[in-house]
């Protein structure tokens, strides 16, 4: 028998199938080697040494590892094919005793038996420079997160986190929100004029004066012109003929899927990235059992096979006709700061049409699947011809034209339509026009005058941040979720519909970050570390020196922030409680563990309190040494207990909601129970209700 050790427990069902009865599969969940969870773990003065542990949840796991391989005739390591599946693949060999030259590493785009069945005819030694890539972000990350964010807290506020890429897309946030806010309008008018051929109305808008561009910023400006054409005809000046062509969009990438998924299916980045891996590793198909859908999903390559391009075009053939394929293949090229680590995503097989599977796949995966297979689809057929007519009129001096455009052939959109904001700006576009000719005379029948103002950038959706991330070179496409969705889950950032918003304390650290970190926490410095670990891969650079140039310069700029003055912690809170131990007033203050009292008095008086929230002020009882309210409060343990709300003259408490009356057996305080009210003392049987 022989072993098959895997990352997902999802993938090992559709995996089985095409691996046959002479295989075991075993999941190891992710990583089993790790550096741990609380404890910064890099040798700083040993060449910036990683120290990795058994995750300690998967130790039981690993000796059932161990076991299934002392009686495996073979073992094959089929983690991810990127660089931390390369590095988890590292780390399991590395359990297992085996030696760096052992040939027990196979990969494979998708699970399919074409690509599994070559997968196992090759095994190759695991790729020590994919490993040194992967430790170098990862100790890297581990730096910036360790050291930084010690240093937030301290200056802003308790529980704050920094990243190396996580921080830079913060500040694409926070600028974007800056240009949003001193960006000024400028005001302008657009000039339409409705005129008349035949039965037809053809929308001409103002264009020229004297055959240079003009542009209109008042009112005044729209009267002279008003002035001059109003109730005269038009000439037309110009007809220009042309045929133009729409290429076919590239297949997705890991960025353009999620932009597609929020743009057009309204998908949030964690529900696409979650029907995705489901695609990927394994879906229940009527008629098929689990299989896999689709290729890897992180990547940011635009290449496909030639086996997938060839089937993709007779599928076209087949059901669309061969003029929907060009002459030629469409080939793609991949961005230059691109890792073309694998192919594209794309459908395993044409034969699995969405319709085809729709019946057994969620909805989320169904539209998902829908897409990337269009997506694909498209980029393999012909491109969309189209048939321009523009006329250009002549009024007074007064340039107007029209641009009619009709479809000649579809092409690719017969199938997929790209999703184009309308920023209102091209009104001179209609659709057919009827037949004109120069020189002729046309009636105008009304001019309408239109207020406009130049309007700011938009705001960033979650999709949109990970386009810029990926135009600007900063994260990769196995991190981009996650390095965008923190955002949220740290409350540096709100979303408002699909729109990011950063709050109050993202803008904080922001500023700063700008103040002490602005050399390297910035975009351009972050793509140039970005191109420095993919340097490791393509130009065998030692991980420890990339490393070592980053903390050079790096542990200056801590020690500046570190040493500085400058605090932007927030001033405590005053509040109308009175310290009861000296009086003076009690202050909300944020530490640690969260919001607490403390004593204005500080450090002459050291009194703090635990903040009650607002469950903690309900009324709840009554005390029965004085009659006045209990009130619910919570120890330093979180349990929730009760006292009397005059405090500390009267100091009586229960872990129980009081009556405020005593037990006529032994006066100790009745207490309400879910049946009734009985004794609070143990010792004592008196109840109030047989029930209890």
């Amino acid at each position: 028998m022989k072993l098959v050790i895997i990352e997902s427990p999802f993938k090992r069902e559709a995996l089985k199938k095409y691996l046959g009865n002479g295989y075991d599969v075993f999941a190891t969940k992710g990583h089993i080697r790790d550096l741990p969870a609380k404890s910064f773990a890099i040798d700083m003065r040993n060449n910036f040494e990683p120290k990795y542990e058994i995750v300690p949840e998967k130790k039981a796991l690993i000796d059932e590892l161990k076991k299934k391989v002392k009686t495996a005739d073979e073992v094959l390591i089929a983690t991810d094919p990127d660089r931390e599946g390369e590095a988890i693949s590292w780390h399991i060999a590395n359990i297992l005793g085996y030696p760096e030259d052992k040939k027990c590493r196979i990969q494979f785009n998708e699970i399919s038996k074409k690509a599994v069945t070559k997968a196992l005819e090759s095994p190759r030694q695991i790729d020590l420079k994919l490993v040194d890539a992967q430790q170098a972000r990862r100790v890297l990350d581990r730096i910036v997160g360790y050291k930084l964010s010690p240093v937030l807290c301290k200056k802003i506020a308790p529980k704050l986190s920094a990243g190396r890429v996580q921080s830079v897309a913060l500040k694409l946030v926070v600028d974007r929100e800056k240009e949003i806010e001193n960006f000024k309008p400028v005001e302008y008018w657009l000039v339409s004029a409705t005129l008349k051929k035949g039965n037809s109305l053809i929308k001409a808008m103002l264009a020229t004066k004297n055959n240079k561009k003009l542009e209109l910023h008042s009112k005044e400006e729209v009267d002279k012109v008003l002035e001059v054409i109003t109730g005269k005809d038009f000439l037309i000046k110009q007809i220009k003929k042309s045929k133009s062509k729409s290429h076919a969009p590239a297949p997705f990438t890991t960025s353009t899927m999620q932009q597609d998924a929020l743009n057009k299916l309204g998908m949030s980045l964690n529900r696409t990235t979650s029907s995705a891996q489901q695609l990927y590793e394994g879906v229940e198909v009527k008629g098929e059992g689990k299989i896999a859908l689709i290729t890897y999903i992180r990547t940011d390559s635009v290449r496909v096979s030639t086996d997938a391009q060839e089937a993709c075009r007779n599928y076209v053939k087949e059901v669309y006709g061969k003029e929907f394929i060009p002459e030629k293949p469409n080939v793609y090229s991949t961005k230059g700061n691109a890792q073309d680590a694998h192919e594209a995503i794309r459908p395993i097989s044409m034969e699995m049409t969405p319709e085809r599977v729709k019946e057994t796949l969620t909805s989320d995966n169904y539209r998902l699947y829908k897409l990337i297979y269009e997506r694909f689809l498209a980029s393999q057929m012909s491109d969309a011809e189209y048939a321009n007519c523009t006329v250009n009129f002549d009024v007074e001096g007064y340039g107007f034209k029209v641009t009619g455009k009709t479809m000649e052939f579809p092409g690719y959109t017969a199938v997929y339509k790209e999703f184009v904001e309308d920023d209102g700006k091209d009104s001179s576009l209609a659709g057919k026009l009827p037949l004109m000719e120069e020189g002729e005379i046309l009636p105008c029948s009304e001019i309408i005058p239109e207020q406009k103002f130049t309007k700011p950038p938009a705001r960033y959706t979650e999709a949109g941040l990970v386009k810029a991330m990926e135009e600007k070179g900063i994260g990769r496409p196995a991190t981009y979720a996650a390095t965008v969705t923190v955002l949220t889950a740290r409350g540096y950032a709100e979303k408002e519909g699909k729109s990011l918003i950063p709050t109050t304390l993202g803008r904080n650290v922001v500023e700063y970050l700008d103040k002490f970190f602005s050399s390297v926490i910035n975009v351009k410095f972050t793509a140039h570390m970005e191109q420095r670990l993919d340097d490791i891969v393509e130009t065998e650079e030692d991980w420890h020196n990339v490393v070592a140039s980053f903390w050079d310069g790096f542990s200056g700029l801590l020690e500046k922030a570190d040493a500085s003055a400058l605090s932007m912690k927030a001033p405590p809170q005053e509040t109308d409680i009175v310290c009861e131990k000296c009086g003076g007033k009690m202050l909300i203050r944020e530490g640690k563990f969260g919001k607490f009292l403390a004593c204005a008095n500080f450090p002459k008086c050291r009194n703090t309190q635990a903040l009650a929230s607002e469950e903690e002020k309900k009324i709840a009882g009554v005390c029965p040494e004085c009659g006045a309210n209990m009130l619910a409060r919570k120890s330093k343990k979180g349990k929730l207990y009760y006292s009397c709300e005059k405090y500390p003259d009267c100091k009586f408490m229960s872990w129980d909601i009081t009556t405020g009356k005593k037990c006529p057996k032994c006066q100790s305080p009745l207490i309400e129970k879910a049946k009734g009210i009985k004794c609070s003392n143990h010792a004592c049987d008196y109840k109030e209700s047989d029930e209890i």
